[in-house]
């Protein structure tokens, strides 16, 4: 992995907002809003958390396939790339990438499990072909730096060591995997917007800390915006993402 976010692949392939919130053309065909198409990614985000937790492999893994399976459909469309086996696909990737290899047999045992559709119980050659299509889509960029890195020694820095402090910072980073935060931000912006979001809900002024930091705050509070948006339109009935995934799953 690149040891320096700045002239790393991640870096390079950062995006303007306008170029993610893109719906292709075949998806478009279908019917698919914008709306839709972001409750999909991110219920293939959370698809591919609950996948994680029985495969067991650490957050991180976690973090880097939900951050190839965005940046898959910035290229590809949802009626070319079933967002299900992408999902999973992506967590088989990540888990290699981030040297946490998850046996294929055993992803496709709990892809089965979890699954209550005969259509989407793959088998290992699914997974193995789609890997290869993964690949050849994020142009075989497999880097991805995360706002974990950096956020333990900020909030040290910022002198907010408490338990409660933490865990609320990095609830919030989780959370950020369900937007496209990752594909559009620098890794270090996102963790001080969590912490920005975290000192404010429990009350502990660091604006001085801030200033010291010299980093753009307009910048910093548009990120917190987007992430108390998000939990502010999160309520989502399971209809609305049934819907999305009958169009993709009718004829052009």
């Amino acid at each position: 992995m690149a040891a320096n976010f700045w002239t790393s692949s991640h870096f390079k392939q950062l995006l303007d907002p306008e170029e993610v919130d893109v719906v292709h053309q075949q998806d478009k065909d279908k019917g698919i809003t914008l709306e839709e198409f972001k409750l999909i990614k991110m219920h293939m985000a959370n698809y591919i958390m609950k996948l994680a937790q029985n495969v067991k492999v650490r957050q991180r893994v976690v973090a880097t396939a939900v951050t190839y399976m965005r940046r898959v459909y910035t290229r590809r469309s949802m009626s070319e790339y079933d967002p299900r086996l992408v999902a999973s696909t992506c967590l088989y990737l990540a888990s290699k990438a981030e040297e946490s290899t998850v046996q294929a047999r055993l992803l496709v045992f709990y892809i089965k499990k979890l699954s209550s559709d005969e259509k989407y119980r793959y088998e290992i050659k699914d997974i193995l072909e789609m890997e290869m299509k993964i690949l050849e889509a994020l142009n075989y960029y497999l880097v991805v730096f995360h706002p974990y890195r950096t956020l333990s020694p900020l909030l040290q820095d910022a002198g907010m060591n408490d338990m409660s402090l933490t865990q609320l910072s990095w609830g919030l980073v989780n959370d950020t995997y369900k937007m496209d935060l990752i594909l559009t931000h620098p890794p270090y912006l996102i963790a001080l917007a969590c912490i920005y979001i975290a000192s404010v809900y429990r009350e502990k002024d660091i604006t001085t800390w801030f200033e010291e930091l010299r980093v753009d705050m307009n910048v910093v509070k548009s990120i917190s915006m987007e992430i108390l948006d998000f939990y502010e339109n999160k309520m989502i009935a399971d209809e609305r993402i049934s819907t999305a995934f009958l169009k993709l799953a009718l004829k052009p």
